[in-house]
């Protein structure tokens, strides 16, 4: 039984099998709280507890779903495409909004952090939480954080956004579909992508833009504002 459970297919099947089941799940109910990922990560959390299955050898096999992740980030290029003309419309209001999502996002996290009385490398690792895991690690390692425990609250951050962000915007008014999705996808990156799809293909498509322009721009202003925060305030 240990050798099936430490083989690298077993990781992936069993990761595969638990996202299908979710997801079955969440298309028959649309409850919120049963968001394929959201319960995909705490089942897999309970599995592998539950077998005694150390994170690294889950991993040997997992790793071949997360090589993946780059591809579908590229292929997020095909409904903005699709969607160009819509978003070349209000080109300089996306620009404006990503901005202002970017300082937000930084602001939120690392100055509230900073106040309730978090270290110089937490606040450093909390910072860049509203963009996607490889660029967010890559911000906080540079000034001074701990990429790992980036790593998680941004996946923290995305489940959150994807769970409660649509269901908050429709609460606020929020009508317009470039809106929508400009604000999911600065606000939880990837996972609130593939829930911005669900939305509609222009809601998908914003969001797709957001990641990137998110990106750049959390990079641009995360090492001044954490400047700011320690050096001037």
């Amino acid at each position: 039984m240990k050798a099936i459970i430490e083989n690298p297919i077993f990781s992936v099947m069993i990761t595969f099998l638990i996202f299908y089941l979710a997801s079955k799940l969440y298309n028959k109910y649309k409850f919120i709280l049963f968001n394929p990922v959201l319960i995909s990560i705490t089942s897999l959390i309970l599995l592998l507890k539950l077998i005694n299955l150390d994170y690294n050898t889950y991993f040997k096999g997992a790793k071949i779903i997360s090589f993946f992740l780059g591809p579908s980030v590229v292929a997020l290029g095909v409904p903005l495409y699709l969607q160009f003309e819509e978003i070349k419309k209000r080109g300089i209001s996306i620009i404006i909004s990503i901005i202002i999502g970017s300082i937000v996002g930084i602001l939120s996290a690392a100055l509230t952090a900073k106040l309730l009385g978090a270290s110089k490398v937490v606040v450093a690792s909390i910072a860049p939480k509203s963009v996607t895991t490889p660029i967010a690690m890559g911000i906080s390692e540079k000034i001074g954080g701990i990429p790992s425990l980036t790593a998680a609250i941004v996946i923290a951050t995305g489940v959150l956004g994807a769970v409660i962000g649509p269901a908050f915007l429709k609460l606020t008014g929020i009508k317009n579909k470039v809106a929508i999705g400009l604000a999911i996808g600065s606000a939880s990156h990837g996972i609130g992508t593939a829930r911005a799809f669900e939305e509609g293909e222009l809601e998908g498509a914003s969001s797709s833009l957001a990641i990137c322009l998110n990106g750049i721009a959390t990079a641009i202003f995360t090492p001044i504002i954490f400047y700011i925060i320690y050096k001037l305030l």
